[in-house]
Order: C-alpha cells, then sequence, then structure tokens
C-alpha cells in the first residue's frame, strides 16, 4: 500500500510540473480542470510531425509582437486539436495565428492558448461545413460551425479561427 501510495504522488508531481500554476478550464458540470501549457519548439515539433505549416506576415515567433506567429504558452489541447484536424482532413494546413498579441481578448483567446488561425483553403472550408454543424454568427458577424467534439470554428473571411477546447478526439 505504502509503495502505492509513492508512486501516485511521484505521478502526481511529475504533472504538477507540466501544468502552468493557476490555469484550469471548467468541465460540462462544472468541475475544474488543469490546462497543460507548452512551448513554442513543442508545438512546431508536433505540427512537423503530421505536416502542418505556419507562417507570419513578420517571420517571427516573438510572442510580444502582433506581427509574429508564435505557440509559446500554447494548450496541449489546441496543438492535438490541429493534429487532429489535418489527420481527420488531409487537407493541407497553415497556422497564420497562435498565442501572439493583437488577437481579441477573452478566456478562450489566442494570447491564452485556446485559439489558432489557419489559411483559408477549399479543402479545409467543404471540410468544415460537410462536416460540423452551423450554430450561427458571431457577435463580429462570422459565421460558425461547431465539431463533434464541441470545437468551434469561424470563418473570420480569409481565414478560419478555431477555439479548441479539447484535442477533438485525438
Amino acid at each position: 500500500m505504502a509503495i502505492k501510495a509513492l508512486k501516485l504522488r511521484s505521478v502526481l508531481t511529475a504533472l504538477a510540473l507540466v501544468v502552468a500554476p493557476g490555469a484550469a478550464v471548467m468541465g460540462t458540470a462544472g468541475e475544474a480542470f488543469a490546462v497543460t501549457k507548452i512551448s513554442h519548439a513543442t508545438a512546431t515539433s508536433m505540427f512537423r510531425e503530421v505536416g502542418i505549416t505556419w507562417s507570419s506576415s513578420g517571420g517571427c515567433s516573438d510572442r510580444n509582437v502582433s506581427t509574429c506567429t508564435s505557440f509559446d504558452q500554447l494548450n496541449l489541447a489546441t496543438a492535438q486539436g490541429a493534429q487532429t484536424l489535418k489527420r481527420a482532413t488531409g487537407c493541407a494546413l497553415n497556422i497564420t495565428g497562435g498565442t501572439e498579441t493583437g488577437h481579441a481578448s477573452g478566456t478562450y483567446s489566442h494570447w491564452n492558448g485556446y485559439k489558432l488561425d489557419f489559411g483559408k483553403t477549399t479543402c479545409v472550408s467543404n471540410y468544415v461545413k460537410n462536416t460540423f454543424t452551423y450554430i450561427g454568427v458571431r457577435g463580429d458577424g462570422a459565421p460558425q460551425w461547431r465539431s463533434g467534439s464541441g470545437n468551434v470554428y469561424a470563418d473570420e473571411g480569409n481565414h478560419w479561427d478555431v477555439t479548441y477546447y479539447n484535442c477533438g478526439g485525438c
């Protein structure tokens, strides 16, 4: 019994090291779940693994510069959600917006690691519109679709603004 308790304590300690202090997301029943943050390097490795590309108008990755595309402090579930989208669609995916400054604020924002912007392609647009459920327009007029797992895809004209509440069934 003491060995099991020690192993459990070690696992919990290890988990605590990868979770940002104070970071939490609310579950459907109001329970709080920790959100795991990842580095830019970890995210780019995950994206390369499945063939996702990224670009920035400034050719940089500094989180504090709005013309960069950064993945610093991205939620692990967001990166996994992008991987799920790539695997499910087989479409070319290019990320044009990550956690850098300059996006709208809010709990489920780019800055807080919940959102990615994808360059718009016919392949991705057809997949989203034919697979997910149309849920109406957002306050800013962007039409939205909800995936079966609950993630929300907003058509912002020249790109898809995706809010990942989870990894999309990874």
